[in-house]
């Protein structure tokens, strides 16, 4: 077999070769030449070369130099500015909104810790149908109703707002994976809805909607500043440079005019009213005659504010300062106090009353016309006893129809009254050129209709009577307190306006009182106290003209005690029905359970030369 043939070279051969190539090649002239001229660049550069390194570093250095420049002088501000914001942030706690309460320091409403509920069922370990049982026994809701919540999505389910501290606590201690609790403030009412329409109430967000809650937020917003904190590199900031009583916050409530104890007793006699006269609601005021506080400011029906959202949106409004209506014979003593003011009656002058009359083709008639007929030669004190329309039309022809419009306008009509609550509505007077050109206009308003205005302006007007001839502003907070009743602030009314003299205020007053003692205000009679008051039955206007056929308002005022007043009272009854809804029947009994109130409140002590009362009839 043959072999693949082979060839090598040996160690003898291969360094005979390398000796002929470093002969041949390497130790020539022209080898050696090549690497002298080598060396040579090396060790000396050119010219150019340095100029070009010299030229780098130069505009390197130029370079480098105007960035410092730009750095140091043109945006230091700007880069200031910005290393402050990244090293620094601002921190504004939150502070709880100041309580509200009433003038004894009872609470109407007060900041309180409470927790979302939140449900991402993407991470439940357990069960659905598990959870919602467990849910519903602590939250009072239906498992039923909890499942489909939490069937609603994945994740970011709100379950329940508003949950309580011990419920939060229950649901913590179930442990269950996909909960989420956030806690946060809510606005806590303890009165429901004793002073819903007073205090208002917070949305969701935490912002006034109504009442004091809306009108007064100023003082019912603690004012913390934010403060500047440091933070490091990665954002946690340093608590050393925290400022001493930072959160701190002062302890100042709000004190409102409102007595928890009158405005429980009117709205106590004002629903079983509205449901005995099935009437579409009420409301009641007490003002102070000497202040223009209110006391009481008592509607129905009304809302709780702890569940606002439960309401109805018509709720919300306080219709004793928001809707108009006629007055009807409760402006009646107004109308007299003018005419004695303008010099046209003396308070002993005698009035024809017909009992039925026309003016300008219009009929005008007594409420009682088909039983009591005409009554004839009359005295001021028995038109009002007697709540004669014809009389007090009567009464008004003494003056001019110019004269009479200047003072409806210098008592307030058509303007709102003033008080420190929101949403209030002026009344409303028709132009001076109509008024002046329809003699029934002036007609109908000297018995309180034909113009309209609200509940409390009623009560603002019978107070200039009260308050010996001067128009008040009437209001509802007192000022900001401490916990020891010390006044942080106090609020300050507008200066009185004097009206009417305190001679004509008093006359009046004691026609008033006529009326509580032999006329339509027997109802309101308490034994041992002088009241003067008067009783009113007004159609009803409608939205679009003309008055709603069948449907009137019912009302009563009442000044007292007559020898010293210090209250007026008044009750406004929208529709109620029967034959006997009258304002002696359905509004005089709830003014006086508020006198009572009152009364006892205050320790009014009974009236030195109170005649003894008779038992009263009710009349119109």
């Amino acid at each position: 077999m043959r072999r693949p043939v082979s060839s090598s070279v040996s160690r003898s051969n291969y360094l005979s070769i390398v000796e002929q190539f470093r002969v041949r090649i390497l130790d020539t002239p022209l080898t050696a030449q090549l690497i002298e001229r080598f060396r040579t660049a090396q060790a000396k550069p050119s010219a150019r070369r340095l100029f070009l390194v010299w030229a780098i570093l130069v505009s390197a250095t130029v370079l480098l130099t105007l960035n410092l420049v730009r750095l140091q002088v043109f945006q230091s501000t700007d880069l200031l500015k910005q290393a402050r914001a990244q090293q620094t942030t601002f921190l504004r706690p939150f502070v709880p909104r100041r309580p509200i309460t009433d003038r004894s320091g009872n609470v109407l409403a007060i900041d309180r810790p409470v927790y979302t509920l939140y449900a991402h069922p993407i991470a439940f370990k357990e069960p659905k149908t598990e959870i919602a049982t467990k849910l519903s026994e602590i939250l009072g809701t239906s498992a039923g109703e909890l499942l489909q919540r939490l069937n609603s999505a994945e994740s970011g389910i709100r379950v329940e707002y508003a949950v309580s501290e011990s419920a939060a606590d229950r649901i913590q201690s179930l442990q269950l994976d996909g909960l989420e609790l956030a806690q946060q403030q809510q606005r806590l009412y303890p009165q429901q809805n004793l002073v819903a329409d007073v205090v208002g109430y917070l949305d969701i967000d935490r912002i006034g909607q109504a009442g004091v809650e809306y009108a007064h937020k100023n003082l019912l917003e603690r004012s913390v500043k934010s403060v500047r904190l440091s933070r490091t590199g990665s954002g946690v900031m340093m608590p050393d440079r925290l400022p001493g009583g930072f959160l701190q916050v002062d302890n100042l409530h709000l004190q409102l005019s409102i007595d928890n104890r009158v405005q429980r007793a009117a709205l106590d006699a004002l629903q079983p009213q509205l449901k005995k006269f099935n009437a579409k609601r009420g409301v009641v005021i007490a003002m102070d005659a000497k202040t223009g506080e209110i006391r009481a400011m008592a509607s129905d029906p009304s809302y709780d504010p702890n569940q606002f959202y439960k309401a109805n949106v018509e709720q919300f409004k306080n219709w004793a300062l928001t809707d108009l209506y006629e007055p009807g014979s409760t402006f009646k003593p107004i109308n007299i106090a003018i005419a004695l003011e303008a010099g046209a009656i003396k308070p002993d002058q005698v009035i024809n009353d017909e009992g039925a009359i026309q003016i300008d083709g219009w009929p005008i008639q007594n409420f009682d016309y088909s039983t009591a007929g005409a009554r004839g030669p009359s005295t001021i004190t028995q038109i009002m006893e007697h709540s004669s329309n014809v009389g007090m039309v009567r009464i008004i022809q003494q003056m001019s129809r110019p004269t009479y419009y200047a003072w409806l306008q210098k008592i307030g009509l058509g303007k709102p009254t003033g008080i420190d609550l929101p949403f209030e509505t002026a009344g409303q007077l028709k132009d001076q050129k109509t008024f002046l050109e329809s003699p029934i206009d002036a007609a109908t308003s000297s018995f309180g209709q034909g113009f309209s205005l609200t509940a409390l302006q009623l009560v603002q007007l019978e107070g200039i009577l009260a308050s010996g001839g001067k128009l008040l502003t009437p209001h509802v907070a007192q000022g900001l307190f401490d916990e020891r009743g010390q006044p942080y602030w106090q609020a300050n009314s507008a200066e009185p306006k004097q009206i009417f003299s305190p001679q004509t205020a008093q006359t009046v007053l004691q026609m008033m009182e006529s009326v509580v003692k032999n006329g339509t205000g027997k109802a309101a009679q308490i034994p041992n106290y002088r009241i003067g008051g008067k009783t009113g039955t007004a159609q009803k206007a409608g939205p679009n003209g003309g008055y709603i056929e069948g449907a009137k308002i019912t009302s009563f005022v009442s000044i007292f005690p007559i020898e010293a007043p210090r209250y007026v009272v008044a009750a406004v009854i929208d529709e109620p029905k029967g034959e006997d809804a009258f304002g002696s029947t359905v509004a005089a009994p709830i003014v006086k359970a508020v006198m009572e109130a009152l009364i006892v409140a205050d320790k009014i002590p009974p009236s030195a030369d109170a005649a003894p009362v008779p038992s009263p009839t009710p009349s119109p």
